[in-house]
Order: C-alpha cells, then sequence, then structure tokens
C-alpha cells in the first residue's frame, strides 16, 4: 500500500472519530493525494486535519470542514445530481465533489488558483467538472437549476443569486457570517426555504465583484 493511501485511511478514521459517517465520503477524502492541492513546502502537512494556506490569501480547508458539507450535501440530494461550487481554490473540494457527484460546475475569482486546479483535476482524471473565473455571489446562471450548491467561503448573508439558481427540493451548504461564522443548511421545497444552523466554522471571506 502506497503512503498516500495509508495516511489517507489514517485520515479518514480521524474524521470518523469526528463524527463523519458518510462511507463514501471518507472512502473518497481517503484517495484523493491532498498533498498535490498544497505548495510544496507545506507537503508535509497534507493529512492533517487542519486548514492550510494555498497562496493568494486563501486556504485549502480543513478535512473534517469538506468532509461534513460534503456529507450534508449527499444525504440531501444523492450521488446523481448536479452541484455547483462557489470558490474553487486549490481544486481540493472540488476533487472530492467530482468522485462523489454526477456533475460539478465550480466558480473561482482568483484566475491564477483556477488555472492550478484545472491542472490538479486533470492530474486526477476527473472531467465531469465545468470550471468558471467569475464572480462566486453571481453563481452560473446559465448552468442552473443546481441540485445542490457549496459555498466554500463565508457571505456576509445568503447572495440572492445561489437562492435562485437552486432547484427546488435542493439544498445549500454555506458558511455565513464575519468574525463569527455559522454553517447553514438550507433546502429549498415548494419555493420554501428552511435553514439549519450546523456549527460555527471559520472561513476567509466571500468577495463580491472584483475578479483577478
Amino acid at each position: 500500500m502506497s503512503m498516500t493511501s495509508r495516511k489517507g485511511l489514517q485520515l479518514a478514521g480521524v474524521l470518523k472519530q469526528e463524527g463523519i459517517t458518510n462511507e463514501a465520503v471518507m472512502a473518497t477524502i481517503a484517495s484523493v493525494p491532498r498533498e498535490i492541492f498544497l505548495p510544496a513546502a507545506l507537503a508535509h502537512k497534507a493529512y492533517e486535519n487542519i486548514a492550510l494556506p494555498i497562496g493568494q490569501g486563501q486556504t485549502i480547508s480543513q478535512p473534517y470542514i469538506v468532509a461534513k458539507m460534503t456529507e450534508l450535501l449527499l444525504s440531501g440530494i444523492g450521488p446523481a445530481a448536479k452541484v455547483l461550487e462557489v470558490g474553487t481554490g486549490s481544486g481540493y473540494q472540488t476533487s472530492i465533489l467530482a468522485k462523489i457527484f454526477a456533475q460539478v460546475c465550480s466558480v473561482e475569482r482568483i484566475k491564477a488558483l483556477q488555472f492550478q486546479a484545472k491542472r490538479r483535476l486533470n492530474q486526477l482524471d476527473l472531467h465531469n467538472v465545468k470550471l468558471k473565473h467569475g464572480d462566486g455571489w453571481q453563481g452560473w446562471a446559465s448552468k442552473s437549476p443546481f441540485d445542490g450548491i457549496i459555498v466554500t467561503a463565508a457571505a456576509a448573508n445568503i447572495p440572492e443569486q445561489l437562492i435562485n439558481q437552486l432547484a427546488d427540493g435542493g439544498r445549500l451548504i454555506i458558511p455565513v457570517g464575519g468574525k463569527q461564522q455559522q454553517l447553514l443548511c438550507i433546502d429549498k421545497q415548494n419555493g420554501n426555504l428552511s435553514n439549519t444552523v450546523i456549527e460555527v466554522v471559520n472561513f476567509v471571506p466571500l468577495v463580491a465583484g472584483d475578479i483577478i
């Protein structure tokens, strides 16, 4: 067994202890080589359950949070879904989604990060992902509606465009807040929204407007 898969299995074990229960999510986390999404100087920390900097003021999320958000999405909409990810970042969460869901669309406002993420997704032979360089607050209207939407940066409030692009029966997972943030699970049923607060989180801000 390779070091990568052994470390991946160890990480999955840690996530199980943290309360992750979905076997498909844990197996996917174990199978994805997290080190390829990190700067070389941080590769030795790849299988620690911590968030790490990836440059441009952005981070790769803690594996527990990646697993939790993915698990919440999967339990609401199932694997045959079309999912929008707001904030491609390193592409790590994107790759987890691509291995679990039928189709993934991902928006990133920082061109340099998007370019690197595309290269990594190709390296992992993940071709069910469409990437867009754009403002995440606007979602991706031409690809909507989405069965699921996952936002990987904290919004000051819930972007209306994302609610509009969520299919009826769909689920949105989003961190909301400023210095104090909560992870929300929002379900849309017959045009009505129901919100569940999952836990306190700490994400970089979801920046609206300028793309770079």
